[in-house]
């Protein structure tokens, strides 16, 4: 038995350690927005973040995760109340597919969460690693700059303790 920090929750699994996270997180755990792509981590589809870092689950064994927060798009809100992110792509309507798009939501909130005032370049450069083929790119660059101005908008109320 193996226990990970998946969303705030700790978590035991069966998976023997060499299991890509991926397997063990739709498998086991029922957390089916990361996708299988590529299997080899370049295509992005099955993007997580751990400890803050956006990695590549279909290619990271759990025996390495011990310890560490893993956090996946469900972790960021539900349907019922989705986080800021969830919100702007909504908003601005930046899926079609869909495949790719929790893999891109997961490495701008890592992004976001390290840089809230990324600029289009940084975004850019930090989504590049993701293989889409929808079309809807400006879109997505649009979702991520709202979803920025949103999360600095909500700290900034905080600091002025509203």
């Amino acid at each position: 038995m193996t226990t990970l920090t998946v969303n705030g929750e700790s978590r035991s699994i069966k998976a023997s350690p060499d299991t890509p996270l991926l397997y063990v997180l739709r498998d086991e755990l029922g957390l089916n927005a990361a996708k299988y792509g590529c299997g080899l981590g370049q295509c992005g589809a099955c993007t997580v973040i751990v400890d803050g870092k956006a990695i590549f689950s279909c290619i990271t064994p759990v025996l390495v995760l011990g310890g560490r927060a893993i956090t996946t798009l469900e972790g960021l809100g539900s349907q019922a109340t989705p986080g800021p992110l969830q919100q702007a792509f909504i908003a601005e309507q930046a899926a079609q597919c869909g495949y790719c798009i929790p893999g891109m939501m997961m490495r701008a909130q890592a992004l976001l969460n390290r840089d809230p005032n990324a600029t289009d370049e940084s975004i850019r450069a930090e989504l590049q690693p993701h293989l889409c083929r929808c079309g809807t790119h400006m879109r997505i660059l649009r979702a991520v700059r709202r979803a920025a101005d949103e999360l600095k908008k909500k700290s900034a109320e905080v600091r002025a303790g509203r």
